[in-house]
């Protein structure tokens, strides 16, 4: 296996797996100019995992110059429980925080309970004191 940072020619590959693992989470944020502009913004933050030249995990990764924030962690199903997760996320984590940055923050869904243990074993801690709000700009 092999990590390395994702790009945008790995679009289409990656966006078929989110079908997958993450579909419920995937938006318009997702598209392929959105992604490409994150990805521009955060450069090497985000990571693949590829297998066989295959992509079989994914984590996007980024900061606001303040926080870091994890998004579309994924593994494929066929390619889980061999720590491919965890290595994404920790090498994602370690570029966020070469940058200076302190703290990153992950999402995760509240009926996701294996994400959360997955999150809560890497050391991230659920925070009670705080509720996440959302709005959606309409042109």
């Amino acid at each position: 296996m092999n990590i390395r940072p994702m790009t945008i020619e790995d679009y289409d590959e990656i966006y078929a797996m989110w079908q997958i693992t993450s579909k419920r989470a995937l938006s318009e944020a997702d598209s392929r100019e959105n992604i490409k502009n994150y990805l521009d913004r955060n450069p090497r933050m985000s990571m693949v995992a590829v297998c066989d030249g295959k992509i079989v995990g994914t984590v996007l990764a980024g900061h606001d110059g303040r926080r870091g924030f994890i998004h579309h962690t994924a593994v494929h199903p066929d390619y889980r429980r061999r720590h491919i997760g965890k290595a994404m996320a920790e090498k994602a984590i370690e570029q966020i925080a070469k940058c200076g940055i302190e703290k990153t923050h992950i999402f995760c869904y509240s009926d996701n309970l294996t994400g959360q243990n997955f999150w809560k074993n890497l050391g991230f801690q659920r925070r009670e004191d705080i509720f996440d709000f959302s709005i959606t700009h309409k042109d």
